[in-house]
């Protein structure tokens, strides 16, 4: 069975076993979170009611993603402005899918 849900502003397409990084939940590694806004569910083809359906998961770990660097420039006018930023993400690993 397949769920999509969301989180972080973002959608999701996850199954049982699956590991995807989102925005960052609170919580430490280890713990056990439900994942509420479930959007759309089904099982081969056939679509399920998405509001009895449930998505478990486990946090893997709080990480940072890659540094993504912003740099700014004005021709001729000696302007340059660089920085940096890294998103904070956290690890999930999908326990299960179901009502």
């Amino acid at each position: 069975m397949f769920a999509v849900v969301r989180t972080g502003g973002k959608q999701y397409r996850v199954a049982a076993g699956d590991k995807i990084a989102v925005e960052k939940l609170a919580g430490e590694a280890g713990d056990k979170i439900t994942l509420a806004d479930v959007l759309l569910a089904g099982e081969d083809g056939a679509i399920a009611d998405a509001a009895a359906v449930t998505v478990s998961a486990e946090i893997i770990a709080q990480a940072k993603s890659e540094k993504v660097i912003v740099f700014k420039k004005r021709r001729r006018h000696n302007y340059r402005r660089k920085n940096g930023h890294r998103q904070q993400l956290t690890l999930l690993r999908i326990l299960a899918v179901g009502a």
